[in-house]
């Protein structure tokens, strides 16, 4: 009997270095472009696949194939009809499960248990939640009395038209149905743009699309990079209707200027430089495994990870020592093996970035109380774009490393006095993304948590959330707001209709 790391390796074979990733225009596969590159691995720096690079024309074609799917049959979809397509959708996604777990880990690297619990599960729970909320989601109506008679107002929503989803590498397959569930729920037509370095959960998405029923060109995928490539020919073109995406907010800003001309609605999730504050009455041993999770959960690459973590001064050292036990205690390597806790960063130009804030710190002074380098993961791995787990006090809040997102599996450990001063150093930030409070005073909690200047603020738990709640950022983490009703809020637009009676 194969053993659980061969089968994973033997799933694992559709994405491997004789495979082509295309992208997927009108219900079909496109013919090979001229351009492409190569798909490495961030575990151990081999090729996986090669990619299919769109250029203008592909992306007016995709485009196009949108438009035409948003007047054919799809336009007239009912609300019903498109609820029970999401919820087959999500039966497809649990059938092929393990080629979608394979295609995430060949992608990213991460553990198959994380991608498993995480991503898998829910890709295949945000159509299933989204299919909930849009059967059961009206709008409001007005029964309006003047001098001499009476109106009824009522509204309906109509699809936005042609969105251009563009998601980000960190939480690919998530990300990527967290926006297209709710977009092709309120009716619209999609072209996904998914990053250049995690392609392959997009593309097989695209099948199982089609097998549940999804018409031609309702859901199409080109592949590329930013500037002078796919992403900068879709959030430019005069067919796009409206632009959601997550990722830097360097990038969001350019999006935001490309979609200006034509004043198109966008939504943005971006960077987060997310604070967690520590008070002395908390549980210290739930606390420390908590904020294990928020700093190095998916190798810190998560908008929502901690990288700022304020802790009253009469328990710093007991939080900071053991914060610093957790992130020993980490053992990074191979995706497949059951021992693994921890993958690799993204890319090794991912790694450069991160290397260099913590070299950053050790400039500003900083003492390192756990990781601050590279580990020796032997010759098989050496090649893959690994880091320490990495821990610093001692830093100013003025510091680069305190204020810039890293986007790695660091934290700056930070002691304060006051609840009005953890409060005040929390909120200095440019970000305003996310922010959790621990602390067994549950009316602090409620007080510090709704004083944070953040789109989502945890008390006592982390990354824990009812997907019909507001998800978003302020500031340099996004604008607008995703999740049950408030998704649909941006895939809409509603018509109000004003009868006299």
């Amino acid at each position: 009997m194969a053993s659980r790391g061969e089968d994973f390796l033997q799933r694992r074979r559709r994405w491997s270095v004789a495979a082509t990733i295309r992208n997927f225009v009108g219900g079909r596969y496109a013919e090979d472009t001229a351009a492409g590159f190569d798909k490495v691995s961030p575990v151990d720096g081999t090729v996986t696949a090669r990619v299919q690079e769109a250029g203008q024309s592909l992306v007016d074609r995709a485009v196009s194939a949108a438009r035409k799917a948003l007047h054919g049959p799809w336009g007239d979809t009912s609300v019903q009809e498109r609820a029970r397509l999401l919820r087959r959708i999500a039966d497809r996604i649990d059938e092929r499960a393990d080629e979608l777990l394979a295609a995430e880990v060949s992608d990213t690297g991460k553990p198959v248990s994380l991608a498993k619990e995480l991503d898998i599960a829910r890709a295949a729970g945000n159509f299933r939640a989204f299919a909930d909320v849009v059967a059961a989601t009206g709008l409001d109506s007005y029964l309006t009395e003047f001098p001499g008679g009476r109106a009824l107002n009522y509204a309906v929503r109509k699809p936005l038209g042609v969105v251009a989803v563009i998601v980000p590498w960190n939480l690919p397959l998530l990300l990527l149905t967290w926006k297209v569930a709710p977009a092709l729920a309120s009716g619209n037509t999609v072209v996904v743009k998914p990053s250049e370095l995690t392609p392959a959960g997009a593309t097989l998405l695209a099948e199982i699309l089609t097998e549940a029923g999804v018409p031609d060109g309702v859901y199409n995928v080109v592949h590329g990079f930013g500037p002078g490539s796919a992403g900068e020919a879709l959030t430019s073109h005069p067919g796009v209707d409206g632009i959601t995406f997550t990722g830097e907010s360097s990038t969001g800003s350019a999006i935001m200027r490309a979609a200006a001309p034509r004043v198109r609605p966008v939504s943005f999730e971006l960077g987060g430089k997310n604070a967690a504050l520590v008070f002395a009455d908390a549980d210290l041993g739930k606390t420390v495994d908590g904020l294990a999770r928020s700093v190095f959960t998916n190798t810190g690459q998560v908008c929502l990870c901690t990288e700022r973590v304020y802790v009253q001064r009469e328990v710093f050292d007991e939080v900071a020592s053991g914060l610093a036990e957790r992130a020993a205690a980490l053992r990074p390597g191979r995706p497949e093996d059951p021992a693994t806790t921890t993958g690799p960063l993204i890319s090794l130009e991912h790694r450069e970035k991160v290397l260099s804030y913590l070299k950053l710190a050790e400039q500003d002074g900083a003492k390192v109380v756990a990781g601050g380098g590279i580990p020796a993961m032997g010759p098989e791995l050496d090649g893959g774009a690994w880091i320490e787990p990495t821990l610093w006090t001692g830093l100013d809040h003025s510091s680069r490393v305190v204020r810039e997102e890293v986007f790695g599996p660091v934290a700056a450990l930070i002691p304060f006095d006051t609840e009005e001063e953890a409060v005040t150093l929390a909120n200095d930030t440019d970000y305003g993304l996310a922010a959790a409070v621990w602390t067994t005073n549950l009316e602090r909690g409620h007080r510090v948590a709704q004083r944070m200047n953040v789109g989502m603020a945890w008390v006592n738990t982390w990354f824990l959330r009812d997907l019909r709640s507001p998800f978003g950022g302020v500031g340099l983490s996004g604008i607008g707001r995703e999740g049950g009703t408030h998704s649909l809020d941006f895939y809409t637009e509603p018509t109000n209709v004003c009868v006299q009676l």
